[in-house]
């Protein structure tokens, strides 16, 4: 080790504080480096674990394959596993309990397929032929149908077709009923010998709406004859975007039909066939890279530079003792790989402690608010430490940098001088006469010495903007993130559908027995109509707008028509809903001047091109009037019927509705007022749903089969809306846990470096003490300086943080459309923040230097 490495170390050791402040500030940075790689690889492994609990582990899925396309499929390079499937059709369940499932559904699995599926084995054993089964549990606890282990059956097994269609239905297709009877039939019958050898639980993979309750038989691909046909789910040697052109090609070369990906797997190894999903992926990627890397930066570049400046006398002696340009430049990259040798690995360790305790909370609430099967593990990954240190390294390497060239610089009479940070003209520090008439002489110092250390000042500035932009954009990018997801989520909010077969209203004892039950938290009754109304042109979608700029045959006199589905909600629920959603409940529900409440936003995902939409759906005012008409669909005349005045506008949905589609509105009535609107022909096509909360919906499920009419239907869609709410609060969290590792570096950050800041100027203090100046005119002088730099730092980072914002808006938009909203409460948080902050940094700072003796404080040289 040469005399300038052994020097810088006695310097770091004799400027303990400093280099503690410095130690600490890189290890916040490495923390937030490594929590977040750790959270991201985290996040996507219980995503991908959850995601092969609900539908297997595979990638591509070649549909209907011959034994020779098969073989070509195995033999295939890219090919780890291939798991064979085939759907064996359906068959009667004799003296099933529940109507809405008649059936028993069989699929076949090679062997591979037992363990690539979820398919949980609870009694008995998995087959070895294709004369065993294994049964679903539902059936016995469901259907009420008894069955052992060992028992044979003789099942007509056929596929299921519509009346007067040829295209067969399959499992996520609901049972065909009309009048209350079965509007469908088995077809193709074949009868198979089949032997029970075990029991199954019931497979998360069959829909709850589905008809037939799943057995699993065997089938193995070396007894497949030539005519057979099977499905091939391969899960791939290695993933990359590649694989989508490699299948296709594979497919094309073997005259395979029908390629289909599991899209949902796939997205979380960051894969996906759409250039548009791609393209966001990355450039969310990289601006997050960006945010992280700036943040640790700053933090990390202020306190070397500071450093630097602190040392530029120690430089200056080197200098004058023959250290050359390389030598002085070379010890602050010492003092660099010493720091990042001590933070490094601490900071690693604590980030990923950090993460782990995170993780014990997270697992809790998920568990328990949705009884997921899946946790959130931590996981550690050689990737994920070496992003953490080759970031880390390189933040520190960027931060030195240039405090290292400066320090190559400094010349030895300059710095005995100490001229090298203060070169002054009495214009750079001259301040307005009305600032000391105003504000006083301890504000014109304050500003003076800002003015006079512009190094200092310029890089507590930078330290202020770049936490500002920090805050914003993962604020602006969490909100957007999320608002993302609920677009290209379904958008459930209810546990259970209820509806009679032949769409008749639902009675009010049935609603009323249903909503009595036990379980039930929530219910909400819906009557709707369609109808139409004509609209200029102005108001309409903007979306439509466009369509109709490029084809003006869709327009009649300037209008365009719209489909009004006009819903009425029972008195309980609609008073609920007009109280959110601002709405004045008595105008809701006068016939005399009827009003309704309508829903002015939609979201929807365009065909075209495969972006989630998120529009007005219309252009409307609160007060304005919809003439609403009736066309009728056999002799198209159309029938004008009553006006409906807008009561409210609003972007919430009451229980049981979705957003409507492009060129549609809905709107919300009381029953007294849909009554008025419509005439008797547009009443004979009511459609009534009944939309169920509950708190045990599988049990309540069963309740309702229990005593049901036999033309009433039902739709579980709890497990769908449990999924929804499970990535949404995944990915609050990870967001929010975002914004507080940020925000905790922000403030690190200022604190770090106004305390430095004030720790280095107690000579200059102790001179103003020692010439004069009062406690309170110290007080006021740093209270104006606050301000100063708060003022300062807003005026830069406000417009950075919106460029930020914008390009982050830019980058979803590949994907997703909608507008661009500043957020407004997050730049009011920001700008109180910023003077709290900096207050709260100068008033810790300044009480320390308080204390200070002022004869010690004039002969101190290091910190």
């Amino acid at each position: 080790m040469n005399i300038v490495n052994r020097l810088t170390i006695r310097h770091l050791k004799q400027n303990k504080r400093r280099t503690l402040v410095t130690i600490i500030g890189v290890i916040i940075s490495v923390a937030m480096v490594t929590a977040v790689a750790t959270l991201g690889f985290s996040f996507l492994d219980l995503m991908q674990r959850q995601t092969i609990a609900e539908s297997g582990e595979w990638h591509v899925l070649y549909k209907d394959v011959s034994k020779e396309q098969l073989a070509a499929i195995q033999n295939d390079a890219a090919t780890k596993v291939v798991t064979i499937t085939k759907d064996l059709g359906y068959a009667r369940l004799v003296g099933a309990d529940n109507s809405t499932k008649p059936y028993l559904f069989i699929q076949a699995y090679n062997k591979q397929g037992f363990t690539q599926f979820p398919i949980q084995l609870s009694k008995g054993r998995l087959p070895r032929t294709d004369k065993e089964i294994v049964i679903s549990e539902a059936i016995v606890k469901n259907a009420k149908v008894k069955y052992e282990i060992g028992d044979h059956l003789t099942l007509p097994v056929g596929e299921r077709f519509e009346k007067g269609s040829d295209k067969p239905l399959d499992q996520s297709e609901l049972l065909r009923r009309e009048d209350g009877k079965l509007n469908e039939s088995l077809q193709q019958i074949t009868n198979r010998e089949l032997s029970v050898v075990g029991f199954i639980k019931r497979p998360v993979m069959e829909p709850a709406w589905a008809p037939g309750y799943t057995i699993i038989s065997y089938i193995d691909d070396t007894n497949m004859k030539a005519t057979d046909r099977v499905n091939a789910a391969v899960a791939l040697k290695t993933l990359d975007r590649s694989l989508f052109d490699h299948a296709d090609q594979l497919a094309k070369m073997n005259d395979i039909d029908s390629v289909e990906y599991n899209h949902d797997l796939l997205h979380y190894y960051g894969l996906s066939k759409s250039k548009a999903s791609s393209s966001t992926i990355i450039s969310l990627a990289l601006i997050i890279m960006a945010v992280i890397m700036i943040g640790s930066i700053s933090l990390i570049y202020n306190a070397f530079a500071i450093s630097v400046s602190e040392r530029s006398r120690h430089l200056g002696m080197l200098a004058s003792v023959g250290a050359t340009k390389r030598q002085k430049r070379n010890s602050v990259f010492f003092e660099g790989v010493i720091i990042g040798l001590i933070s490094i690995p601490i900071g690693i360790l604590c980030g990923l402690a950090g993460i782990g305790i995170t993780f014990l909370f997270i697992n809790s609430i998920i568990q328990g608010a949705l009884g997921t099967t899946e946790k959130l593990t931590l996981i550690i990954t050689p990737m994920s430490l070496l992003i953490a240190c080759v970031v880390s390294m390189l933040t520190i390497f960027i931060s030195t940098f240039v405090p290292a060239i400066k320090a190559s610089k400094i010349f030895a009479i300059d710095a005995m001088r100490q001229t090298a940070d203060v070169k002054l003209t009495p214009k750079a520090v001259k301040t307005s006469k009305l600032m000391r008439k105003f504000i006083g002489i301890e504000a014109e110092i304050g500003l003076k010495n800002i003015k006079r250390n512009k190094r200092r000042y310029h890089a507590t500035v930078f330290s202020l903007v770049i936490s500002i932009v920090l805050f914003l954009t993962v604020s602006f990018f969490t909100a957007n993130l999320k608002q993302s997801l609920a677009l290209s989520q379904e958008g459930v909010n209810y546990d259970i559908q209820i509806w009679y077969s032949n769409w008749k209203p639902l009675d009010d004892s049935t609603v009323q027995s249903i909503a009595s039950l036990d379980d039930v938290s929530e219910y909400n009754v819906i009557e709707w109509n369609m109808v139409n109304a004509w609209f200029d042109e102005a108001a309409i979608a903007d979306e439509l707008r466009k369509a109709v700029k490029q084809d003006r045959s869709a327009l009649k006199e300037g209008k365009y028509l719209y489909g009004i589905k006009i819903n009425a909600m029972n008195d309980s629920s609609l008073q609920a809903y007009a109280k959110a959603v601002g709405a004045n409940y008595e105008q809701l529900t006068n016939p005399d001047h009827p009003a309704a409440i309508v829903v002015d936003t939609i979201h929807y995902k365009d065909e075209t091109s495969g972006k989630f939409v998120n529009t007005k759906a219309i252009h409307a005012k609160t007060g304005q009037s919809l003439n609403l008409s009736y066309i009728n669909e056999e002799t198209n005349k159309e029938t004008q019927l009553n006006k409906v005045t807008i009561a409210a506008m609003t972007d919430q949905l009451p229980m049981g509705m979705r957003s409507a589609e492009l060129g549609t509105l809905d709107i919300i009535v009381s029953k007294r007022v849909k009554e008025r609107l419509m005439d008797e022909k547009s009443m004979s096509f009511v459609h009534s749903q009944l939309f169920l909360k509950s708190k045990n919906p599988m049990k309540t499920q069963q309740e309702i089969e229990e005593f049901r009419a036999s033309n009433l239907f039902f739709l579980n869609e709890y497990e769908s809306r449990v999924m929804e709410e499970q990535r949404i609060l995944i990915m609050s969290v990870f967001s929010y846990g975002f914004i507080v590792l940020i925000s905790a570096v922000s403030i690190a950050n200022i604190f770090n470096t106004i305390s430095t800041s004030i720790t280095l100027r107690k000579r200059e203090f102790a001179m103003l003490k020692s010439v004069g100046m009062t406690p309170k005119g110290f007080a006021k002088m740093m209270n104006y300086e606050s301000i100063f730099y708060g003022l300062k730092s807003l005026l830069f980072g406000l417009p950075i943080s919106f460029v930020v914002m914008y390009l982050i808006y830019r980058a979803l938009a590949n994907k997703f459309s909608y507008g661009f909203v500043f957020p407004w409460m997050s730049i009011l948080s920001v700008i109180a923040a910023v003077f709290v902050i900096v207050s709260a940094a100068m008033l810790y700072s300044s009480a320390k230097v308080k204390k200070e003796n002022i004869i010690d404080a004039l002969k101190q040289e290091s910190i």
